[in-house]
């Protein structure tokens, strides 16, 4: 997924992804260089930190 698609999952900014990606344990994948690289983050990932966000 990249940034916009998280970010409209987790209904954040894109920027918020990009600052708290690492704190919540998401590894992106750049493709390409610059500012206009495309960063990826594996849908496994994302569904693994939001199950350890319920509240039990």
């Amino acid at each position: 997924m990249d940034t916009s698609e998280v970010a409209m999952m987790l209904n954040m900014s894109t920027s918020w992804v990009y600052r708290e990606a690492s704190k919540l344990g998401l590894k992106g994948y750049k493709l390409g260089r610059g500012r206009n690289a495309k960063v990826l983050y594996k849908r496994t990932d994302i569904f693994k930190w939001l199950e350890q966000q319920k509240i039990h």
